[in-house]
């Protein structure tokens, strides 16, 4: 599996627990199967780092975006992380990337509401690697600077511009009396 990682300079051996351990899939080495959502991060100067992951024997758990995933990353944000995997893949909650975590995670709204929310948006792929089994398993096979990250730039505004727009419909359809 070739993947990819977007950061200030290259991570030759990546730190499993270095990150948030309440983070969407627990802590871990997070990566993206997509070249293209990497470069999307990768302000110029930073690198996307390459890899190559051999799965013969790990534990692997992948979800799509559906109620599974919502209940899964729910615990791992409030540090429950219960699920024992090697590798999570799964969506990229938007919320994160869009900036409307608070209003997700705030426990007002509805797990149905709050999953709508998540569902919001461009559909995204992050993998986690969450053990020293899966850690050894990881190849690291180069990177690339980023050089003009404008275009990347623009797309991310784009995108957030119309997640936005979409959030605030459905948090209006939310506050209205009349449903």
């Amino acid at each position: 599996m070739k993947l990819y990682h977007a950061g200030k300079e290259e991570i030759r051996k990546p730190d499993l627990h270095r990150g948030r351990k309440n983070a969407d899939f627990g802590q871990g080495f997070y990566l993206t199967p997509d070249r293209e959502f990497a470069c999307r991060w990768a302000y110029k100067g930073y690198v996307v780092n390459e890899y190559e992951l051999d799965l013969t024997g790990l534990n692997v758990i992948s979800f799509s975006r559906e109620r599974a995933w919502f209940d899964y990353i729910s615990r791992n944000r409030r540090s429950e992380d219960t699920l024992t995997a090697d590798i999570v893949i799964g969506p990229v909650a938007n919320d994160t990337l869009y900036d409307t975590l608070g209003i997700i995670s705030s426990g007002f709204l509805k797990a149905e509401d709050a999953l709508a929310l998540l569902q919001i948006g461009p559909v995204f792929t992050q993998t986690a690697v969450k053990s020293m089994q899966a850690l050894q398993q990881l190849r690291w096979t180069g990177a690339q600077k980023a050089i003009d990250d404008s275009y990347y730039r623009d797309l991310v505004r784009k995108e957030e511009s119309e997640y936005q727009e979409q959030f605030a419909i459905y948090m209006q359809k939310l506050s209205d009396p009349k449903g």
